[in-house]
């Protein structure tokens, strides 16, 4: 019995008025796999991810989450399949009116948990993100970096199985970056989520496929230190390019490629 791809597009297509955005774009992602997407400013990377959510529908093809198709699905459905995602947004989109504890136990209670076990779970998932020392602070408190571990803490809270990035590292210092980095290593190798990665910083790609994040070291470290290679879920890269998919592979197919717009693009 064969089993259906976590996230699956079937010629996809989008067009805002006279603009053409997506031209019959499919691609397949299998559980626990990870998508790094790239392209430049406008190639239509943030209307994937928002594709992926049911925020919008495509003109002509099938956006499959766990083989079921989203695009004839009405709201109250979509909703339900939303439940089993999280996202992290660039600028974090945190509650500024609410402390940390509120704004990562709002999902949880949008779905009616018990109070204590909510409390449980925030302090849980802000212990994975080192965030739990902040927990009463409000938004307006933290740093760029925090911001953003407290925005994964909340994307987690509901134990998602697909993770969806929209330039997680924007905006940050490298040290920051690091950290940002190994938290979405981290929830890739030992908690086998699917994750697609929308980045504008291929350091930030070269790590997450390169690297994997070792329990015993409590750190990214090369991947093939980790395990046998066939325990490690793949990363691959997909470039998207005046609206459709110019590459899609793995890196050394992107690193040795001598097609001179990825050279130029690799710089």
């Amino acid at each position: 019995m064969s089993v259906s791809p976590a996230i699956e597009l079937r010629n996809v297509s989008l067009s805002f008025e006279d603009k053409r955005v997506l031209s019959d774009v499919s691609w397949a992602l299998g559980a626990g796999e990870t998508l790094i997407l790239l392209g430049v400013t406008g190639s239509g990377k943030s209307v994937l991810l928002k594709l992926l959510l049911g925020l919008l529908k495509p003109d002509a093809g099938q956006v499959l989450i766990a083989g079921q198709d989203l695009v004839p699905l009405p709201e109250a459905s979509l909703r339900a399949i939303r439940q089993r995602m999280g996202i992290v947004f660039q600028e974090g989109a945190l509650f500024d009116s609410l402390s940390v504890f509120e704004n990562v136990a709002y999902r949880l209670r949008e779905e009616h948990e018990d109070e204590a076990a909510i409390e449980r779970r925030v302090r849980e998932v802000l212990r994975f993100v080192e965030m739990e020392p902040a927990i009463q602070k409000m938004p307006s408190e933290l740093s760029g970096g925090m911001r953003r571990r407290v925005s994964i803490a909340r994307a987690i809270a509901s134990g998602p199985s697909i993770m969806l990035y929209d330039s997680p590292t924007g905006g940050l210092d490298p040290v920051t970056c690091h950290t940002i980095n190994v938290l979405i290593a981290k929830l890739r190798d030992m908690q086998h989520v699917t994750s697609v990665v929308v980045t504008h910083r291929l350091q930030d790609a070269f790590v997450l496929a390169n690297y994997g994040y070792s329990a015993e070291k409590q750190a990214l470290v090369l991947r093939k230190e980790i395990g046998p290679a066939d325990s490690i879920a793949p990363t691959r890269f997909l470039l998207l390019r005046d609206s459709r998919v110019y590459f899609h592979g793995g890196e050394p197919d992107l690193i040795d490629s001598p097609d001179p717009y990825l050279r130029r693009f690799l710089g």
